[in-house]
């Protein structure tokens, strides 16, 4: 599904408290965690070593990074919500609170559902404040659920 326009960052105060939209499914391939092992130095067997993860991980099978998922979620947010005026820059603000309650297996799709928390009015930009649940496809735990500010700058 297309991601819903919005003219510009003031007219983001009409969906303050719903949900926006669920993105599109994303497969979580073994070749993108281990680009990832290598970009962020983090290369734990649970993440790389198939015949380990099989015989001793409690997930029977190898996982994504928590910090890979994490930072899938700007591309999540494109896939459901674009501003396209108004707007000089757009920047990761930060996070007021994240968890991740269930493992992604490599090999799994995975979306999010988008809600907007909370829209702040600042000097010369506003804060929107995303709620963000990860899910996996065919799983009843979400993967990560986090907070995200993403600050637009008018």
């Amino acid at each position: 599904m297309p991601p819903i326009v919005i003219g510009n960052p003031a007219a983001l105060k009409d969906l303050v408290g719903r949900e926006i939209g669920v993105s599109e499914w994303l497969m979580v391939t073994q070749e993108r965690v281990a680009q990832f092992a290598e970009a962020t130095e983090d290369r734990q067997w649970i993440h790389l070593d198939a015949a380990r993860a099989v015989a001793e991980s409690p997930y029977g099978t190898m996982i994504a990074h928590g910090f890979l998922t994490l930072s899938l979620l700007s591309h999540f947010i494109r896939d459901v919500i674009t501003v396209t005026d108004r707007v000089r820059l757009v920047v990761n603000y930060g996070l007021n609170r994240v968890r991740f309650p269930a493992p992604v297996k490599v090999g799994s799709r995975i979306r999010a559902r988008v809600a907007l928390a909370a829209l702040t009015d600042v000097s010369d930009s506003l804060d929107a404040t995303f709620s963000v649940t990860v899910e996996s496809e065919g799983s009843t735990k979400p993967n990560c659920v986090a907070e995200w500010i993403v600050r637009y700058y008018i």
